[in-house]
């Protein structure tokens, strides 16, 4: 089977029906907690899912995925297929048809314009878009008429859904930012603050790190949505308090990403307030292990960047012993229990995509001390502690502040020491570390650390996009203001051909071989990045709160219009 006749099957479905409800606001407030508080409500000027998750109540893409990992239209009439002629049959060029009389949150009207705007803001060479590989292989947009706009690609793509399908890919106004293109894009703050949406709200006040109001969007398409008049989306804190203030008080309705144990779940639940929901997607737990040098002897600029390898962790035996001696089953049992998987993997799902690599599933102590010996690392002094040509093996290891992250740290430096390996365990805040802010030290794209542990995904059930955020282009750096998400600056002109050739191969079974083969190259060849754990997708809601589907596949506010109050 290929991808083309999989097109060729598509159907379309709609979002839920709002028969019988009553009208906009009708519901009052509701309140939200993200532990891990948002620091921009553009989702292209950061990596960071809170900051996706925060700008899908307002940015809206063409088209999402839904619980099911379906695509479904949202400001489209239907997805494209070549059934329906939106997808050309050299697949070269995909059509997006526009829903009619769609505007904007400030009554102006939503045209192909502002689709075509958003292509040329995140694809401008000058942007440091976040989300570039979302637009791999895009040669043009052309608008058609103000309710259609074509994508032209360089070469055919199976896959056509990277630009404007999925919460990494909204659209954003060009009236609001024709004047943010390229390194003007981080400094037009009102516009990435208070982004104007086609969503069922509007942001009222923008509390960087710390909260945002907001309210219905008066000139949402659906008149009976959404059904709260206003939301508190706070951040901060801890995903602790986050759960108790759900599951235990009831004081918030809803609580994001509640990364802790399984036994501290189970016992906020008894208390009867909510329910937890959980399901596995493509969330993956994992080291990430910088190949250049972030010494701050380096001069700023130079630092943490292709300049400079790393002096340690470039000779990749190092790597491998690292990896070797982390007991990733312990980590699952004491971090996650049910709701998480060991693995070896950047990409766990979907099955066709997933790499049957299971070579780090076993600890292996001895073989690690091996693999360090071979590379001259010995401990010449005998404190414990491998050096070589006078250089200890200390490596400074980040992540964001979490209990359970926390948990892994002090595990896997032990680990680490058992085998002569010195580390010093960091942990920023979480708002702080997912922000993006380019003038900050401490983000997590800047990665100013030997190693950094953290968990992102995908839109959709199709990695393409995921894996081609790997390439040479997509390093963060200074003159991409530290945007992309080549955290570890891997560069492999190999890799790079391999992403290629995914984008233009139409046969699932081969496109699954490709896309397991690229993460093998990541993973098991290279050993830049140490999958550690396949988490479920675990939050919570109030016993009040109706409507909420837990989406792996999209964010997890993808259907927010469609929240309602349950009337005890």
């Amino acid at each position: 089977m290929t991808l083309k006749s999989l097109l060729l099957g598509a159907t379309a479905t709609t979002c839920l029906a709002s028969a019988g409800w009553a009208e906009r606001g009708a519901d009052g407030h509701v309140n939200l907690i993200y532990w891990q508080a948002p620091s921009i409500m553009n989702p292209y000027l950061t990596g960071g899912t809170k900051e996706r998750e925060a700008a899908s109540l307002v940015l809206e893409p063409l088209g999402r995925y839904n619980v099911a990992g379906e695509m479904v239209p949202f400001l489209a009439e239907e997805i494209p297929t070549v059934e329906n002629g939106g997808v050309s049959d050299d697949l070269k060029s995909i059509t997006w048809k526009i829903k009619p009389d769609l505007t904007w949150s400030d009554g102006s009207p939503f045209s192909a314009n502002d689709v075509k705007f958003t292509a040329e803001y995140c694809m401008h060479p000058d942007g440091g878009c976040a989300q570039l590989a979302k637009f791999e292989g895009v040669e043009s947009v052309e608008v058609v008429d103000d309710l259609t706009v074509t994508v032209h690609f360089a070469e055919p793509q199976p896959n056509p859904y990277g630009p404007f399908m999925g919460g990494q890919a909204p659209i954003i106004q060009a009236a609001q930012f024709a004047d943010c293109l390229g390194a003007k894009a981080p400094e037009c703050t009102d516009a990435n603050f208070s982004p104007i949406g086609t969503g069922p709200f509007k942001v009222d006040e923008f509390r960087p790190n710390d909260v945002i109001s907001l309210s219905a969007n008066p000139n949402y398409r659906d008149p009976a949505k959404p059904r709260f008049a206003t939301m508190t989306f706070k951040g901060g804190g801890d995903a602790t308090a986050a759960g108790r203030a759900v599951l235990e008080t009831g004081e918030f309705d809803y609580a994001w990403n509640l990364q802790l144990a399984p036994d501290v779940i189970a016992n906020m639940e008894a208390a009867g307030k909510g329910v937890a929901l959980s399901a596995f997607g493509t969330l993956v737990e994992r080291i990430e292990i910088n190949l250049t040098d972030p010494s701050p002897d380096l001069p700023e600029g130079e630092r943490a960047t292709a300049k400079h390898p790393h002096p340690i962790l470039s000779d990749m035996r190092v790597r491998e012993a690292l990896s070797k001696a982390i007991d990733r089953e312990l980590l699952v049992e004491i971090g996650y229990g049910k709701a998480g998987r060991a693995t070896c993997n950047l990409v766990p799902a979907p099955a066709a995509y997933a790499s049957d690599n299971t070579d780090c599933l076993e600890q292996d102590v001895e073989g690690a001390k091996a693999l360090l010996e071979e590379a001259g690392w010995t401990d010449s002094n005998g404190d414990g502690i491998r050096d070589k040509d006078g250089k200890k093996l200390s490596l400074l290891f980040q992540t964001s502040t979490n209990a359970v992250r926390q948990d892994f740290q002090a595990l896997i430096k032990q680990w680490w020491g058992e085998i002569g390996v010195e580390t010093e365990l960091r942990n920023i805040s979480a708002s702080v570390f997912f922000g993006g802010d380019p003038g900050s030290p401490d983000t997590f794209q800047k990665f100013y650390a030997d190693v950094e542990m953290y968990a992102n995904n995908f839109d959709g059930t199709d990695p393409q996009s995921y894996l081609a955020s790997r390439t040479c282009n997509k390093a963060p750096r200074p003159e991409s203001q530290w945007q992309g998400e080549n955290i570890n600056r891997y560069c492999d002109p190999a890799y790079d051909e391999l992403i290629k050739e995914l984008g233009r191969t139409a046969d699932l079974g081969k496109r699954g071989e490709i896309a397991k083969k690229l993460n093998d190259m990541l993973t098991k060849d290279s050993y830049v990045i140490l999958g550690l754990v396949d988490r479920g997708r675990v939050s919570a809601r109030s016993n009040t709160l109706g409507g909420v589907e837990l989406n792996t596949w999209d964010t997890e506010l993808w259907n927010a219009a469609d929240w309602y109050r349950i009337k005890e």
